[in-house]
């Protein structure tokens, strides 16, 4: 094991420390973390998405931004806008950015803005950079963005286009947590609430770059990438399996772009797994996370009640490793 990946898994314990019952979560983080990507959270309330993303900039000690999205907040709430000062007597305008330049940033409740919003965080998210009034603004190097929606209220919501859901690297579907995990984390509150000195140190954010360098060195062989794209294709040509109801249940299938999201978290899944190589389990824990919201189900699939993640087990069980 290498020590870049021992602090990793310590910085995985910290975070696990402060959210209790979602470590699926947690790992999704890291791994997005790992490949310069984007997470879409969607759960119910109160089920730890704003304070994973607290814990995560708590461990690191790095710059988080927070925004509250609603149906009246406007491009440059997000993004900072150009404002007039004066500057040894002369008027003189100025860039005053915005809660995007955080090196972790909380778009909480994306669905609640309208799209002139939701896209202002398209360049940030793809190019790492900002656009204002023509001047292009350079982002963090250590930069994601952590968006939540909440499926249940959709009263007053604008759905995510389908070309900016995209350029999320995974989602994370969360529910409620069990018994067993609701103890411990009223246990964890109640010790909350009585201010104690820190446990641990804060972790050196390179250490995310350092292992961004091993994860690209991970081996994929032929044969994995064949079943990754073999998965892919799968859902753009549901058609080729006529005794699986794939051809019923897809209405579009994946872009290239979950291609390419697959063999990213693929090899931080191995890396993560203290392997050197990819093998076919590692893509299976990743391939719901990267495809379920890149599905657009038909309307059969939807009247049925047929979810994403169903899709994906029935192409699973379709698509052998060559």
């Amino acid at each position: 094991m290498s020590q870049t990946l021992t602090i990793i898994n310590q910085l995985k314990k910290q975070i696990e420390q402060s959210v209790i019952g979602q470590r699926h979560m947690v790992e999704t983080l890291l791994i997005s973390l790992l490949t310069n990507g984007n997470v879409l959270l969607e759960g119910l309330p109160g089920t730890a998405k704003t304070r994973s993303i607290k814990a995560l900039a708590k461990a690191l000690s790095v710059d988080l931004g927070r925004v509250q999205f609603t149906p009246d907040l406007l491009p440059s709430d997000v993004t900072g806008t150009e404002v007039y000062q004066d500057v040894d007597g002369k008027p003189t305008l100025t860039f005053q950015p915005g809660p995007v330049f955080n090196n972790l940033l909380l778009a909480d409740e994306i669905n609640r803005s309208p799209a002139k919003v939701q896209a202002a965080l398209l360049e940030a998210m793809e190019e790492r950079q900002i656009t204002v009034a023509g001047k292009t603004h350079k982002l963090p190097d250590l930069f994601m963005v952590l968006a939540t929606q909440n499926p249940v209220e959709q009263e007053g919501t604008y759905p995510l286009p389908e070309a900016q859901m995209d350029r999320f690297l995974m989602k994370i579907n969360l529910d409620y947590p069990d018994a067993e995990a609701e103890t411990q984390i009223i246990k964890l509150v109640r010790g909350e609430e009585t201010p104690q000195k820190e446990s641990f140190d804060p972790i050196d954010p390179q250490c995310i770059f350092d292992a961004r360098n091993e994860v690209r060195d991970i081996h994929c062989s032929d044969t994995v990438l064949d079943y990754m794209v073999a998965i892919i294709i799968a859902t753009r040509q549901p058609e080729a399996y006529p005794d699986s109801p794939l051809s019923k249940w897809i209405r579009v299938g994946s872009s290239p772009r979950a291609s390419l999201a697959l063999d990213k978290s693929a090899r931080a899944m191995a890396w993560l797994n203290g392997k050197d190589f990819v093998d076919p389990d590692d893509v299976r824990q990743v391939v719901h996370a990267v495809l379920r919201h890149r599905l657009m189900l038909s309307y059969d699939a939807l009247a049925e009640g047929v979810s994403a993640d169903q899709v994906i087990d029935e192409i699973l069980m379709q698509v052998a490793v060559a």
